[in-house]
């Protein structure tokens, strides 16, 4: 066996590993009884420290070293695989197991804090957290010639710095200083008709839910839908893992959850089959990632030609009058809102622009932890103009700190700008998709997404994939332009 063959035997078995991680990490919050918890941190932990442990081994450096790839694929896995043994290699197996058993350990206790809006129940454990993210950031750092948060957010996406993040965001700022009082004038000068009042029954959702994901191309001979507490796309590109929640008061939240989960679910199932459980065959990022989930939910999903389909369906099955208006007031109500997840696209970019600058502050030790709730209040009303009433609508809503996931926050944003420059490129290259669309059909889409993003891999970094599909690297302009058209025309 020659060494690049060597190689991609050594990462197979590593991505098995991560494979049944996230298995793992799926059942944890799907089916797990609260009693696990402690249990499903040791296995996690423990197949975390497996992973470093193969992936540092000496004989990959060897390989390596000697591998001769023989084809732009095999040469861009290399580069891949290089990166990821020195990242491997870097950090102490113990600092790896550590930092994941202290987040699972924190996240059990903050869903509790969560629930009673307790952050001092959880702050000791979100500070150990805090600690050991910071140690492996500045190892890492320091490994890969990069600023500690710089070697966070590349593990979530490669190719993009906070310089270049910051850049963005505080364009989009001043964006939307001028833009949002301006939506929420024409907004309020509208007449609107508002849903009929529940109940929408949770099986009518459910069943409604699959179809409109099947119909958009996912697989469920690969794929299950389940629930959980925040919705959520794991598993592998052959058995994919979707989770939901349903309020029977409101079924915009499932359905439009599960078609954004869709997004992910096609990337990883279009995802190069030759090249499965290799670094160059996974998806390029969690900013590519989070542009394919947007650009099936709000790009096409929420466009009017969607909706003016959608609408009659709702009415069959709900046996309600479900206007397009009134579809459309729903889906694309601008508000100023506490809760990310539940933010409409407009103002969803100030949630992540708040955290990405405390987490950039807690990471420095410019921030104490001590002091995230009242640094997140006043960071908040200075973004949004409003203050969140206690803490589980404020510094306790999202799991990902909690967990250990310090540095993914930017991929939300910066995914929604590429998913509205890819859809403008789609448009282009599929002169009749308002068409397509109005008839339910997502494939004229999701076709030119598999040849154009998923189909790749990593082969390509971030701005490489967009320069080759829309000509151009990441422009915020694109998305400027979008939220115009869609709100102040």
């Amino acid at each position: 066996m020659n060494d690049y063959a060597a190689l991609e035997q050594k990462f197979a078995r590593i991505a098995c590993l991560n494979e049944a991680a996230s298995m793992l990490s799926w059942d944890a919050a799907a089916m797990m009884p609260d009693g696990g918890a402690e249990a499903r941190g040791e296995q996690l932990a423990t197949l975390a420290g497996l992973a470093h442990e193969f992936l540092a081994a000496p004989e990959i450096a060897e390989n390596l070293a000697a591998a001769r790839p023989e084809t732009d694929w095999q040469e861009a896995n290399v580069a891949l695989m290089r990166e990821a043994h020195i990242r491997a290699t870097a950090l102490p197996r113990d600092l790896v197991e550590a930092s994941v058993r202290a987040g699972r350990a924190c996240e059990n206790i903050w869903r509790q804090a969560r629930q009673e809006s307790d952050f001092p129940a959880v702050r000791a454990a979100l500070a150990e957290v805090v600690n050991l993210t910071r140690e492996s950031a500045t190892i890492l750092g320091g490994a890969l010639g990069m600023a500690p948060y710089d070697a966070l957010m590349s593990q979530y996406q490669r190719g993009i710095t906070a310089a270049d993040a910051t850049a963005i965001f505080t364009r989009y700022e001043t964006f939307l200083k001028d833009a949002l009082p301006k939506a929420e004038a024409l907004q309020a000068a509208r007449k609107t008709a508002a849903l009929p009042p529940g109940p929408y029954p949770e099986a009518v959702q459910e069943k409604l839910a699959r179809e409109l994901a099947a119909a958009a191309g996912l697989k469920f001979s690969s794929a299950r839908l389940d629930r959980s507490a925040h919705p959520f796309c794991g598993g592998t590109p052959t058995d994919i893992r979707i989770t939901t929640r349903y309020d029977e008061s409101d079924f915009a939240s499932s359905l439009m959850g599960v078609l954004h989960e869709t997004g992910h679910a096609l990337y990883e199932q279009n995802l190069p089959a030759a090249f499965r459980r290799q670094p160059v065959g996974e998806a390029a990022g969690m900013a590519v990632h989070e542009s394919q989930s947007l650009i099936i939910e709000m790009q096409a999903v929420r466009s009017d030609a969607f909706l003016s389909h959608l609408a009659p369906i709702l009415t069959n099955r709900f046996g309600k009058g479900i206007t397009l208006g009134a579809l459309k007031s729903r889906l694309r109500h601008v508000a100023r809102s506490f809760i990310r997840v539940e933010a409409d696209e407009m103002t969803y970019p100030a949630h992540v622009l708040l955290r990405f600058r405390l987490e950039q502050a807690l990471l420095s030790g410019n921030l104490a932890v001590a002091d995230l709730p009242g640094a997140w209040n006043d960071g908040f009303h200075a973004l949004l103009g409003i203050t969140p009433p206690d803490d589980r609508q404020g510094c306790l809503q999202d799991i990902h700190w909690y967990d250990g996931a310090i540095g993914y926050f930017p991929s939300y944003t910066l995914g929604a700008m590429a998913a509205a420059q890819l859809m403008a490129a789609a448009r282009k290259a599929v002169p009749d998709m308002d068409a397509l669309l109005a008839r339910g059909d997502i494939s004229g889409l999701s076709g030119w997404l598999a040849q154009h993003v998923h189909g790749l891999g990593s082969s390509l970094g971030f701005n490489e994939i967009l320069t080759n599909a829309t000509g151009e690297a990441l422009n915020p302009a694109c998305f400027e332009a979008h939220l115009t058209a869609r709100y102040l025309s």
